[in-house]
């Protein structure tokens, strides 16, 4: 079933990463091992059909095999390593509001008792089932004829909920599916983070945003990233500084500035000690592997779920 599943995304996979016409839909193929690629994910669950993927978030690593599915539950800026190629993913971006409206219907015909509460997550991974690989293979393969997208794409899409709803990562989607739950003012946080970055953002004007205090804040969030609040936001900066010197024809100085950094000695210091180099030297090595193997570039803007 993964073979099938693994074949139907080739077909519709041109390049490493491409958005479909099946909404909610992208795709990941990748034959050769590439350098690792810096994004920052939206809410969305990856179904590994063939390969392995290494996932690095802060000081924390895990490795997504083949037939394994990963859960992202926030606004994640992370480091995406393919450890084995070929490699193929189907992601699908996470619709709270379909999420909380199949939950519903599920509880309602269950009527059964509720799932204890579990702890803020912001990556979960977990086996696929049989049932749960056929509800995505037939996803993808809507592809195949688009005339079929229309009728049947959202009903595919509620039975995938369905099925996520009845696995292992069930606990923790229904905590998140929750309007006033302490993992949705989390994900609500990371959000507001990733919008400021470039802001000199508090943790009491962060705290405010998440209607916690500072020190329930830092608990919550640091157990659900592996990171601080503001660390987050630095790792945001950072992220954004090295996309920028890689893609522009700028100084160091010029980046600092724009993702707001006041003292540009600073900004230096904190990206070598990131990346290992200097700035600019980094921004040269990365264009000259580029060019050298004319793969796909190494960094992504962080406007939605890729690799």
């Amino acid at each position: 079933m993964l073979d099938r599943l693994a074949h139907a995304i080739e077909r519709h996979c041109p390049g490493l990463w491409s958005q479909t016409a099946v909404p909610k839909l992208s795709l990941v193929a990748l034959d050769e091992l590439v350098d690792p690629i810096e994004v920052t994910y939206e809410p969305m669950i990856c179904f590994i059909a063939d390969g392995a993927k290494r996932t690095a978030v802060g000081e924390r690593s895990w490795i997504t095999p083949r037939g394994e599915m990963a859960l992202f539950t926030l606004d994640l800026p992370v480091t995406a390593a393919f450890e084995k190629v070929p490699y193929r993913a189907a992601v699908m971006r996470i619709d709270s509001e379909v999420l909380a409206a199949v939950q519903l219907e599920l509880e309602l015909a269950e009527s059964g008792p509720q799932s204890p509460a579990v702890a803020v997550a912001a990556a979960v991974t977990a086996p696929m089932s049989p049932e749960l690989v056929d509800a995505v293979t037939r996803w993808v393969q809507l592809l195949d004829s688009p005339e079929d997208i229309g009728p049947l794409a959202s009903r595919i899409e509620t039975e995938i909920l369905y099925r996520l709803l009845r696995s292992p990562l069930a606990p923790v989607l229904r905590h998140w599916s929750l309007a006033d739950s302490t993992a949705a003012r989390i994900r609500t946080t990371a959000r507001w983070i990733r919008d400021h970055y470039a802001e000199p953002l508090g943790i009491d004007e962060i705290s405010e945003v998440a209607r916690m205090s500072p020190a329930t804040l830092h608990r919550h969030f640091k157990a659900a990233t592996g990171m601080s609040p503001l660390r987050f936001q630095k790792y945001l900066r950072l992220q954004e500084a090295r996309r920028l010197l890689f893609t522009r024809d700028v100084t160091a100085a010029q980046v600092a500035q724009e993702v707001g950094y006041v003292s540009a000695t600073q900004f230096n210091r904190e990206y070598r000690r990131a990346y290992g180099l200097p700035p600019g030297q980094d921004a040269a090595q990365l264009r000259t592997r580029l060019a050298e193997t004319r793969e796909v570039p190494l960094l992504h803007d962080g406007s939605g779920a890729k690799p």
